[in-house]
């Protein structure tokens, strides 16, 4: 918490403010109390928003939703004023650390502590689902730790079920790293895109990092789009389930219910130590990749986000393709190298004469030819000891037969 600055009020509706909570891109959120003592976080849009009427439709939008939404998964709504000259609302104040901020502070968290959270907070997308909102922002930071357990918050873009993202072209509303990739593309959104995000969350709990990595938002929403998650980290019990919720496919990933469940039971598992099994069918996307990509990193992944987005407008045949196994933007066919002769020097060909392999080259399983062993160290030493063998065998003929001729010579 930090002290409330000049320019901050003191006195909002029916609840005095004593502390600032934190401030986004809406508002500033602050702690405070109404006559009765309760708690509440109180946000309050800025002052150069209050005006802005898509601002303000948004903000409608977050009260809208947390009116919709029952159970104790999401902060309770106390009270809000949408009509004021800095539209408002309060919720019930949640003690404890967002998930953010535990694992950035005391390190990630174990296999058993993270299903658990996980399990709760699934069931808790069940509640937002069932109510026809979608959240569109679920990170660490949005996810706070209560003793009575996760709590949801800051529904400030989230919107009905089926709505497309309210964005300018080349633009997304959320945070890069935790999107789902039909956000970055503009198409509309369902619960399954809650379920990436939750996905990447869960992954941040094991490892303290997005699997996407880091960079750039171009970077990071490139990589969300077209590259497999990097989970090098997660403990074996939760990694098959984290690949399945990022999948690129809505339609492959999970449902909320179906993680709570299994969630459940990794949890309970972990708890008393038993060894997970062999993951589910379920479990696992049809698509799935390598869970350890390779990727750039630092000032190379911004060059490589630039040449593949160049790429992309360069025309067909040359843009990125959101399928392989590595993320890569094209299907790419490898040139086979040319050899020539024991030494596999370079062999050329005319135009538009197809390459013959050559002698020494390997077949597409890995394996070599039947005459690739030619080329190789051993046959060339099998071949030059059967040279020496034929000269051998044939001087030996040679010089008996001389010797008999002589023999006969001398004879008459």
């Amino acid at each position: 918490m930090m002290r409330l600055r000049r320019e901050d009020p003191r006195v909002v509706g029916a609840f005095r403010l004593h502390r600032r909570l934190g401030a986004g891109g809406m508002g500033v959120v602050y702690l405070g109390a109404d006559k009765r003592g309760q708690r509440v976080a109180l946000k309050v849009i800025r002052p150069e928003l209050a005006e802005d009427q898509e601002f303000r439709s948004r903000f409608a939008r977050e009260v809208s939703a947390a009116r919709r939404i029952r159970g104790g998964c999401t902060a309770r709504l106390v009270a809000a004023d949408l009509e004021a000259e800095r539209p408002w609302f309060a919720t019930q104040y949640v003690p404890g650390p967002s998930l953010h901020d535990k694992v950035a502070e005391n390190g990630v968290l174990p296999a058993a502590e993270a299903a658990s959270i996980g399990a709760a907070l699934a069931e808790g997308l069940v509640a937002v689902h069932e109510a026809g909102v979608v959240h569109r922002d679920l990170k660490p930071s949005n996810i706070l730790l209560s003793p009575k357990g996760p709590r949801i918050i800051d529904f400030g873009i989230a919107w009905a079920t089926g709505a497309s993202t309210l964005t300018h072209v080349g633009t997304a509303v959320g945070s890069p790293g935790f999107l789902a990739p039909e956000q970055v593309r503009g198409a509309a959104v369902t619960p399954a895109t809650d379920v990436f995000a939750f996905g990447a969350t869960l992954a941040y709990a094991a490892t303290a990092d997005s699997p996407f990595g880091q960079g750039s938002s171009e970077v990071m929403l490139y990589r969300v789009v077209h590259e497999e998650p990097d989970l090098v980290g997660v403990p074996d019990a939760l990694a098959p389930l984290v690949y399945a919720c990022l999948a690129k496919d809505p339609a492959e990933r999970p449902s909320t219910a179906q993680l709570a469940e299994r969630l459940g039971e990794i949890a309970a598992r972990e708890a008393r130590g038993i060894a997970a099994p062999a993951p589910r069918r379920e479990d696992v996307p049809k698509s799935a990749g390598p869970l350890r990509p390779e990727r750039p990193v630092g000032r190379r992944a911004e060059e490589y986000a630039q040449q593949r987005t160049q790429r992309g407008a360069a025309g067909p045949g040359t843009g990125p393709s959101s399928t392989g196994a590595r993320g890569s933007t094209a299907a790419r066919t490898p040139v086979p190298r040319q050899g020539s002769g024991a030494r596999g020097g370079a062999a050329r060909t005319a135009p538009g004469t197809p390459a013959r392999p050559s002698t020494g080259s390997r077949s597409s399983t890995g394996t070599r030819s039947s005459t690739g062993a030619r080329s190789t160290p051993a046959g060339r030493r099998r071949r030059l000891i059967r040279q020496r063998i034929f000269v051998f065998v044939t001087v030996t003929l040679l010089a008996a037969v001389c010797i008999a001729a002589l023999q006969g010579c001398h004879r008459f």
